[in-house]
């Protein structure tokens, strides 16, 4: 892994300034292994939207609301999400090339407004007291992605990747390793501030087995987060994910995977 981290700084200087140029759609670059990779096109960059416009109504879902401030606070910070997207989501794309990953679920990049109004109303009940925006500074993922190698080549990638994604994006302001866990999730989960806007979004770095169990478990997640979900109910939940996610292999080195 050593070796790995030192190919990968070594790769920086030619490999940033080709693939994270974007006035260099077709550029050549060379990975850490010496081989030449040409880049496909870069997808269009996604227009910036127009402001929010002011909503005259709140948000209700699930037993949940927002007033219509909060409302339009989230409104607005998804708008902040949108814009961030168009700058990161190309050069993400190259490091995914670069790492040898698969970008899997590259079209859900962006959280959608009823699940992240879900997720603001329910902090809301959880800390009370606490105001929308304290809410939406806890917020690591209106925006993610999720970067994918198979088992046995998933620790060479990840280290690839953090270290690009790195010295690009500067240190990860979260990450969250749970390889190492007996029971429960499966995987890698990093927060990163984007730079100009200081938008945070998330990076998930999986296997197949384990996206696949993520994916599987995640509507039992969004029911054990209600607040009408009964301790009973919400330990009978916890049960079925912990099945769910021991079944999935544990990539050699993963556990002890750190940011870069």
């Amino acid at each position: 892994m050593t070796m790995m981290r030192r190919a990968a700084t070594a790769a920086l200087g030619t490999a940033l300034a080709a693939t994270l140029n974007l006035t260099a759609a077709h550029a050549v670059t060379t990975t850490a292994g010496g081989t030449a990779v040409k880049n496909a096109p870069l997808a269009a960059p996604v227009p910036a939207p127009a402001p929010a416009p002011e909503l005259d109504e709140g948000w209700r879902g699930d037993g949940l609301s927002l007033s219509p401030a909060e409302n339009n606070a989230v409104e607005e910070f998804l708008g902040k999400a949108r814009r961030t997207e168009a700058v990161i989501s190309p050069r993400l794309r190259n490091i995914a090339r670069l790492s040898n990953a698969e970008l899997a679920g590259f079209d859900q990049r962006l959280k959608s407004p009823d699940s992240l109004k879900r997720k603001v109303a329910t902090s809301l009940v959880d800390h009370p007291g606490q105001n929308i925006d304290q809410a939406l500074a806890g917020i690591g993922d209106s925006l993610r992605y999720t970067f994918q190698w198979p088992t046995d080549r998933y620790t060479d990638g990840v280290t690839l990747a953090a270290t690009f994604v790195s010295a690009w994006q500067g240190p990860a302001v979260r990450w969250k390793n749970t390889w190492g866990g007996k029971t429960g999730y499966k995987g890698i989960n990093t927060n990163w501030d984007e730079s100009s806007s200081q938008h945070r979004f998330e990076i998930q770095f999986h296997t197949p087995e384990s996206r696949d169990a993520a994916v599987s478990t995640h509507r039992l997640y969004e029911e054990q987060r209600l607040p009408g979900t009964s301790p009973e109910r919400a330990r009978e939940l916890q049960r079925q994910m912990d099945e769910i996610f021991g079944a999935v292999p544990v990539p050699a080195g993963a556990a002890q995977l750190a940011a870069p």
